[in-house]
C-alpha cells in the first residue's frame, strides 16, 4: 500500500454569512482537507470562526494569510465585487484558488484570472458546487443514459423579490457584480451546462423595475440602497448540440415559487431540483407513463454539502486530475452570465468565446467525505 497522503490545508478569506456551512463541512464532513487559517476584514468574525471550528491560525490581513507556506488552497469567500482582486492576489502568491461565485464581475477579469492560473500551473475553480450533489448528478445520469432521448430544450426561472427582507447585509446584491443573474444565475447556468453542454450563443434583455430598495431586515432596517445593476433578465441560450433554453432571473417579481428548471428531450421531460441545493426531487415524464414520476437519487451528498467542490479540488491536487468545478466551467458560466446584459445593451446575438467540456460525473465512494 502507498504512503497515506497528507490533508490539503485550506486558508479561508472571508468569514461572512456563507462561511458557516463551509467551515462546518470542511471540518466535519470532508476528511481529506484541513481548514488551517482564516482572515476577515473584521477580525472578530475570523476569531469567532477560529474558536468555533478549531482553526489553528487567525490572521489580521489577507497578505499574512497568503504568506503562510502551509496553505495550498485559498478559499475565497469575500464579497462578489472583491473576488477578482482576492483571487488574483492568491494566485500571485502561488496558491491554488477555489472562489465563491461568480469568478469575477466581468468576463475580461475572469479570463485574466484563468490565464494567470494557467501560466503559473495553479488550479483555479469555484462555486457553485451544488451540481455535484445527488440531485443534479442523478439528472445527468438519466440524461446520459438516454431516458429523455436527445436534449432539445430547457426552461430555467429564478423568480423572487430580492433579498433585502431577510439578508443581514443585502446591499451588494444591487451593486457592481450583483443582480439576480450574477447572484443566482450561476446555480442555473452551471446546472444547465453540466446537463446539456457548452453554450454557443445568447440573446437577452435586461431591466430594473425599482431604482431603489429599502432594507427591511435587521440590523440595517430602513436603509435605502441605490440599484446599480439589472434586476430582471430574460434571455435565450443556444447550446452547441442545438438545444435552446429560455431563462428568467429576477429580483423584481412577487411569486410563491422561486426555482424552476426543466430539461426537454425527444423521449421525455426531466424536472430538475432547485439548483441552489444538493438534493431535492427529481421527476421524469415519459410518454408511456403519461405523468411525472419521482426518481430515486442515485448519488451521495443530498444535504447542504457546500465545500464539496473544495474537497474535490483538494483530491484533484493530490491525484493530478482535473477538478470537477474547474476554471473552464466557472469562466464559461461567467461569460454566459454577462452575455445576457451585453446582448441587451448592444441589441445583438452574442457568440460565446470560452471553451467548455463537461467534466467527469461523480462517483459513489464507500466512505462519505472521501472523494475519488
Amino acid at each position: 500500500m502507498g504512503e497515506k497522503q497528507s490533508k490539503v490545508k485550506i486558508g479561508v478569506l472571508g468569514a461572512g454569512a456563507i462561511s458557516g456551512i463551509y467551515f462546518q463541512n470542511l471540518t466535519e464532513l470532508f476528511r481529506e482537507v484541513e481548514v488551517w487559517a482564516v482572515c476577515d476584514l473584521f477580525r472578530e468574525k475570523a476569531a469567532e470562526a477560529g474558536e468555533k471550528y478549531g482553526i489553528p491560525r487567525v490572521y489580521d490581513t489577507m497578505e499574512e494569510l497568503l504568506g503562510d507556506k502551509e496553505i495550498e488552497i485559498v478559499l475565497n469567500l469575500t464579497r462578489p465585487n472583491e473576488h477578482y482582486a482576492a483571487t488574483k492576489a492568491a494566485l500571485l502568491a502561488g496558491k491554488h484558488v477555489y472562489s465563491e461565485k461568480p469568478l469575477a464581475a466581468t468576463y475580461e477579469e475572469g479570463a485574466e484570472l484563468a490565464a494567470l492560473a494557467g501560466e503559473r500551473g495553479l488550479l483555479l475553480g469555484g462555486a457553485p458546487d451544488t451540481f455535484l450533489g445527488a440531485g443534479i448528478q442523478t439528472c445527468r445520469r438519466l440524461i446520459d443514459d438516454g431516458m429523455i432521448g436527445d436534449v432539445i430544450g430547457a426552461e430555467a426561472k429564478m423568480v423572487c423579490h430580492g433579498h433585502e427582507s431577510w439578508h443581514p447585509a443585502p446591499e451588494f446584491y444591487y451593486q457592481y457584480g450583483g443582480g439576480p443573474m450574477m447572484d443566482m444565475g450561476p446555480y442555473y447556468m452551471t446546472a444547465l451546462v453540466n446537463l446539456i453542454g457548452r453554450v454557443q450563443s445568447i440573446s437577452g434583455m435586461t431591466g430594473a423595475a425599482f431604482p431603489q430598495r429599502i432594507i427591511t431586515s435587521k440590523p440595517k432596517q430602513g436603509t435605502v440602497v441605490d440599484v446599480e445593476v439589472p434586476t430582471h433578465t430574460t434571455g435565450l441560450m443556444k447550446f452547441q448540440n442545438g438545444a435552446i433554453a429560455t431563462v428568467v432571473t429576477t429580483f423584481d417579481v412577487y411569486y410563491d415559487r422561486q426555482a424552476f428548471l426543466e430539461i426537454y428531450g425527444t423521449r421525455g421531460t426531466l424536472r430538475v431540483p432547485d439548483p441552489n441545493g444538493f438534493g431535492g426531487s427529481v421527476s421524469l415524464l415519459r410518454p408511456e407513463d403519461g405523468s411525472f414520476r419521482e426518481m430515486p437519487l442515485l448519488y451521495d451528498y443530498k444535504e447542504n454539502s457546500r465545500g464539496l467542490g473544495v474537497a474535490d479540488m483538494a483530491k484533484a491536487l493530490r491525484k493530478g486530475r482535473t477538478p470537477r468545478a474547474d476554471v473552464q466551467q466557472t469562466l464559461h458560466v461567467l461569460e454566459i452570465l454577462t452575455a445576457f446584459e451585453k446582448s441587451g445593451r448592444e441589441g445583438r446575438l452574442v457568440e460565446l468565446k470560452s471553451p467548455y467540456q463537461r467534466r467527469e460525473a461523480m462517483r459513489n465512494m464507500p466512505v462519505s467525505g472521501i472523494l475519488d
